[in-house]
C-alpha cells in the first residue's frame, strides 16, 4: 500500500511540471508559496507553462471599459494613428474578459478604476495558473487619469522646481495611490531630453539638459519604484522613448530623427544609462520613431547590445502602443505584421502595447525557429518576476474603500501644492511691479484669458478632475486679491484660444479700460480629454512657438487701454513672444502646475511666495532659432541671422525672484582632480542682499576646454536649490566627480581626458551670470570601457 502511494506521488509530482496546469493542492506548488524565494517561484511556474502560455504573458490589452468607450468614439479606420483610443475590430469587450479567464493576457493597460481593476483580476484567478494581470498605466504626473487622485506639476514643471527631493516624494505619493487603485506599472518617466520645443510632448519632459532630465528621471524612477518595487506600495517605472524622438526633422511626433552616433551618446542616452545603473528602473519603452533609418522597435544595438549587455538593464522592454505592427504599416521594413515580431522580439521586445493576433505569430515564430524560444522564456522570466515581487500572487485585488480615502490625501496636497510653488518661473518683473500690494485699497483687477478658469492648469494625461479638487487661476487671484482688498472682475473671453470672437475682445477691453490691473492668463492647451481643441500635447506638435488662436490679438486690445499687464502662461510648451513680453509689467510662467495651480500662482503674484523656479529649457525669440539649445557646440552662433537675433528670449536656469542674491567666485577644494574615484569640492557663498527671504539654485556648469572631439560650450554638473533670509549669507557646496568630466572618445570608451576644465557657478547659464575657475585633470583615465 506505502509503494501504491509513493508511485502515486511521483506521478503527480510529474503531471505538475509537464506544461498540463494540473495543480491540486497549493502546498504542492512552490510558485504560490510566499515564503519561497522570487527564483524558485519563477523556476516552478515556468516549468509548468507551455510556450503558449510564456507567450501569453507578453500580451497586453487595453481595459473592457476602455475599449467600449473607444469603440464609441473612433472608427476602425482611425486605430492605426491613434494613440489615444483603442479597441479590437472584431473583438467585443467580452471576448477580451474571456481571454483572461482563460490565462491568455498577461497585461492590460487603460484601466482607470479600482472596480474594473478588481473585474480583471477576478477573470485572471479563473485561469488555470491563476497568474495575475500587471495592470499598467500613464501615472505621469499623478494618477491622472483615474479620478480624483492628486494632480502634481506635469514633468516640464517639475523639472523647473531643480528639487529631486520633491519629485522623489511626489512619485513615492503616486505609487501608493496607484497601487490602492489596483495599477502597478507607471508609464513614466519621459526622459527624452527635448531639443525642439515644438515637439507637442515637450510638457512631459524634464527639459533640455541631459542631467537634469537624468536626477528628475532618477527621483522619479526612485519615487516609484522604491528600492525593488518590492511589496504592496510601490510599483514599476518604465524609461522612454528609447531613443531621440524629442529630436525630429520637423517636430512632429513619430517623425524621423536623424541624429549622429555621437550626438546619441553625449545628448540622448546619458539618461537612460543612469536611470539603468543608479535607479534600477525595471521598464523601459521603445520609440516611436526612426533613429537613422532604425526604427526604436527593432533597434537590436540600442535595446541589447547597449542597454542590456554594456549598461546591465535587467528589467523588460515594452512596445508604445501599436508600435511592433507599425514595422511594417508604418517604417516599411517588414513585409507584414509577423515578419515585423520577429525583427521586434529578436531585438529585445518583451511586450507588446497591444492588441490580439501577437501571440498566435509569435508562437508560430518560435515553431518555425525563427525566433528562438529563450527570448520568449527570458521575457515571460521578467514579467512573471515583477508580478513576484509586487506581491500579485498574494493578494492582486484592492479594498474600494482604502482606494477612495487614499486619493487626494492631505499630504499628497501639500507635496503637490509645494511643487508648484517652486516651479512656477517669474520671466520678467519690470520696475519690481510684483508682487502686488498687501493692501489693495479697492483696486480692480481684472482677469481675462482662455487658461483663466478651467483645468487645462493640469497638463496631458489627465482626466478631468472633481471641481472641488481643483484651485483654478481665477479662483486663487480671486480668494488672495479679495484677502488683500481688491476687487476681481472677470471676463469670460473664450475658453479655448482658437475660438476667441472678435466680440469678445471688445467686450474685454471695455473692460480692461474700468480696471487698474489687468492679468491675461494665456498659453496653450494639453488637455487630453478635449482633444479636438488641443493645442499642444501628444500628437499635436507646433509649427510656431507663438501663441495661438486670437491671444495675441486679445493682448493688444487690452494693452491699448494703457493699464499694467501681468501675463500669466500656463502651457507645457514655451512661448515665444518678445513684442509681448516688452510691453507688459510682468511675466509669469506657471507652466502646467497641477491641482494647485491657483493657489500656487496667486501666492507669487500677492508676494506670499517668493517666486524660485528656473527654466529647465531654452525660450527662443522665434521658431526660427531653432535649434536652440544653451548647451551647444563652439561654432553655432559664429555668424548672424538676417532678420533676428541671435541670443534666446531667456535662457536655461533663468528665473527672477523679489530678493536679490550675489553669488560669490566658485572655490574648490582642490584645483587638480586625480583619478576615476577621485572628487572635488565646489563651494559657492550666496549673499541676499534684500529685505526679503528667498530660495535660489546654483548651478554648476563644465566646459572641457581642448578636447579630442567639440564639446559643448558649458554643460550642467551640479544644482543646488537653497534657503537665504533676508540679509544672511549661506554656503553651497557640489561635487564634481569624474563623470562630471567625462566624454567619449573615438571608440565610445567613457572617459576623462587630460586638461583644463573650466568650472562655471551662477544662477542661469547665461555668461553674465557665472563666475568661473579652472580644474585641471594631468593624467586622463578610463570609466567604462566598450566590452
Amino acid at each position: 500500500m506505502n509503494r501504491l502511494l509513493v508511485l502515486v506521488l511521483i506521478l503527480f509530482s510529474i503531471s505538475c511540471k509537464d506544461g498540463s496546469h494540473e495543480a491540486s493542492n497549493k502546498d504542492t506548488l512552490v510558485y504560490l508559496d510566499a515564503m519561497a524565494s522570487v527564483e524558485d517561484r519563477i523556476e516552478d511556474l515556468m516549468s509548468r507553462m507551455t510556450l503558449e502560455d510564456k507567450v501569453y504573458q507578453m500580451c497586453q490589452y487595453v481595459g473592457l471599459e476602455h475599449m467600449k468607450h473607444a469603440e464609441n468614439n473612433i472608427t476602425a479606420a482611425d486605430l492605426e494613428k491613434n494613440d489615444a483610443l483603442g479597441f479590437y475590430p472584431g473583438m467585443l469587450s467580452k471576448d477580451v474578459a474571456q481571454l483572461a479567464r482563460e490565462g491568455k493576457i498577461g497585461s492590460f493597460l487603460h484601466v482607470v478604476t479600482p472596480e474594473e481593476a478588481n473585474e480583471l483580476q477576478k477573470l485572471a484567478q479563473e485561469s488555470p495558473l491563476k497568474i495575475p494581470l500587471l495592470i499598467g498605466i500613464d501615472a505621469i504626473h499623478g494618477n491622472g487619469l483615474v479620478s480624483g487622485s492628486t494632480i502634481y506639476p506635469s514633468p516640464i514643471s517639475q523639472a523647473a522646481t531643480f528639487d529631486d527631493a520633491l519629485i522623489q516624494e511626489g512619485s513615492r505619493q503616486t505609487a501608493l495611490e496607484m497601487r490602492a487603485n489596483g495599477m502597478h506599472w507607471s508609464f513614466t518617466p519621459n526622459i527624452d531630453v527635448l531639443r525642439d520645443p515644438r515637439w507637442g510632448r515637450t510638457g512631459e519632459t524634464y527639459g533640455e539638459d541631459p542631467y537634469l532630465v537624468g536626477n528628475m528621471g532618477i527621483a522619479t524612477i526612485k519615487g516609484l519604484q522604491s528600492n525593488d518595487f518590492t511589496g504592496e506600495e510601490s510599483v514599476i517605472a518604465c524609461a522612454k522613448h528609447l531613443i531621440a524622438g524629442s529630436s525630429s526633422i520637423n517636430g512632429l511626433n513619430a517623425s524621423p530623427t536623424d541624429v549622429s552616433e555621437r550626438t546619441l551618446f553625449e545628448i540622448f542616452l546619458p539618461p537612460y544609462r543612469r536611470a539603468v545603473q543608479e535607479a534600477n528602473v525595471f521598464s523601459i519603452m521603445a520609440a516611436h520613431n526612426e533613429v537613422a533609418g532604425m526604427p526604436g522597435h527593432m533597434d537590436k544595438f540600442m535595446m541589447n547590445d547597449l542597454l542590456r549587455d554594456r549598461w546591465g538593464f535587467k528589467g523588460f522592454y515594452v512596445s508604445d502602443w501599436n508600435d511592433v505592427s507599425r514595422i511594417a504599416l508604418w517604417h516599411h521594413v517588414a513585409k507584414d505584421f509577423k515578419q515585423a515580431i520577429e525583427f521586434s522580439v529578436n531585438a529585445g521586445m518583451d511586450m507588446n502595447m497591444h492588441g490580439p493576433v501577437f501571440d498566435k505569430l509569435l508562437i508560430e515564430l518560435v515553431k518555425e525557429g525563427k525566433v528562438d524560444q529563450s527570448r520568449v522564456d527570458y521575457a515571460c522570466r521578467k514579467i512573471l518576476e515583477a508580478k513576484f515581487k509586487l506581491g500579485l500572487f498574494e493578494n492582486p485585488f484592492v479594498d474600494i474603500d482604502k482606494a477612495k480615502a487614499l486619493n487626494f490625501t492631505e499630504a499628497h496636497q501639500k507635496v503637490a501644492l509645494e511643487q508648484a510653488r517652486r516651479s512656477i518661473v517669474l520671466q520678467k518683473n519690470k520696475a519690481q511691479f510684483l508682487p502686488l500690494s498687501g493692501n489693495g485699497n479697492g483696486k480692480t483687477i481684472f482677469i481675462t484669458g482662455p487658461n483663466a478658469d478651467n483645468q487645462t492648469t493640469l497638463g496631458d494625461w489627465v482626466s478631468p478632475q472633481p471641481e472641488e479638487n481643483i484651485v483654478t487661476i481665477l479662483e486663487g487671484l480671486t480668494a488672495l486679491g479679495e484677502k488683500n482688498g481688491y476687487k476681481i472682475n472677470y471676463f469670460d473671453s473664450g475658453d479655448r484660444s482658437k475660438e476667441i470672437t472678435d466680440a469678445n475682445i471688445e467686450t474685454a477691453a471695455q473692460k480692461a479700460k474700468q480696471a487698474d490691473i489687468c492679468v491675461l492668463v494665456l498659453g496653450e492647451n494639453s488637455f487630453r480629454h478635449d482633444w479636438k481643441r488641443k493645442t499642444t500635447g501628444e500628437n499635436i506638435d507646433r509649427a510656431t512657438l507663438k501663441l495661438s488662436g486670437n491671444q495675441m490679438k486679445l493682448a493688444d486690445k487690452i494693452l491699448a487701454q494703457g493699464k499694467p499687464v501681468i501675463v500669466v502662461y500656463v502651457s507645457g510648451s514655451p512661448i515665444a513672444e518678445p513684442w509681448l513680453e516688452q510691453r507688459v509689467a510682468a511675466v509669469v510662467n506657471t507652466w502646467e502646475s497641477g491641482a494647485f495651480a491657483g493657489q500656487a500662482t496667486a501666492e507669487v503674484i500677492f508676494g506670499e511666495v517668493n517666486p524660485s523656479g528656473k527654466l529647465p529649457l531654452t525660450i527662443p525669440r522665434s521658431v526660427g532659432q531653432l535649434q536652440m539649445v544653451y548647451n551647444h557646440k563652439p561654432t553655432a552662433y559664429i555668424h548672424k541671422y538676417n532678420t533676428e537675433k541671435k541670443v534666446p528670449l531667456h535662457p536655461f536656469g533663468f528665473g527672477l525672484s523679489y530678493a536679490k542674491f550675489e553669488l560669490s567666485e566658485p572655490k574648490l577644494s582642490k584645483t587638480a582632480f586625480n583619478g576615476k574615484d577621485d572628487e572635488v569640492i565646489v563651494e559657492v557663498s550666496v549673499n541676499n542682499i534684500s529685505n526679503v527671504d528667498g530660495e535660489e539654485v546654483v548651478q554648476l556648469y563644465i566646459r572641457d576646454d581642448i578636447s579630442s572631439y567639440t564639446r559643448p560650450l558649458k554643460e550642467l554638473k551640479g544644482y543646488k536649490r537653497i534657503l537665504v533670509k533676508a540679509g544672511k549669507t549661506e554656503t553651497v557646496q557640489i561635487p564634481i566627480t569624474a563623470e562630471s568630466l567625462a566624454m567619449y572618445d573615438k571608440d565610445f570608451n567613457f572617459v576623462v581626458e587630460p586638461g583644463d576644465f573650466i568650472i562655471m557657478t551662477g544662477n542661469s547659464s547665461a555668461d553674465k551670470d557665472l563666475n568661473k575657475v579652472t580644474l585641471s585633470v594631468a593624467d586622463g583615465f578610463i570609466i567604462e570601457k566598450v566590452n
